[in-house]
């Protein structure tokens, strides 16, 4: 059974200030989810994208919005924000920073602009 502690798992910074601590991934053990952590800072929206399988953002600290074409939904700590696949999406932390602990399918994929993609915390 594989243990990833918090402080050798890997660090990505990606757009808008948002930090991603990769935690189970393939690549770290895990055979069926992949999870990580992630810190938005406040009003920098996530890169709009879709999935290709149902992900799952668990609010820590702050609120956290996904914005859909049509709608948006916001979660406290504490709450489950269940994106499905499909549609396309962002998340930003309206009001300050917000964190939130993520769980992804493994095989689950990213599309932006069309492209497909693992993110490489998931992988």
């Amino acid at each position: 059974m594989p243990v990833i502690h918090a402080d050798q798992a890997p660090v990505f910074d990606a757009a808008g200030g948002t930090v991603i601590t990769g935690l189970a991934a393939p690549s770290r053990g895990a055979n069926d989810v992949s999870v990580w952590r992630v810190r938005f800072a406040p009003g920098e929206p996530s890169p709009v994208h879709a999935l290709t399988r149902e992900e799952t953002f668990v609010v820590l600290s702050g609120r956290l919005t996904v914005r859909f074409d049509d709608r948006s939904e916001t979660g406290t700590a504490g709450d489950a924000l269940i994106v499905p696949a499909g549609p396309t999406f962002c998340l930003v932390a309206e009001d300050g920073p917000a964190e939130a602990l993520c769980v992804l399918p493994v095989g689950g994929q990213a599309i932006v602009d069309g492209a497909r993609f693992t993110p490489p915390w998931a992988e």
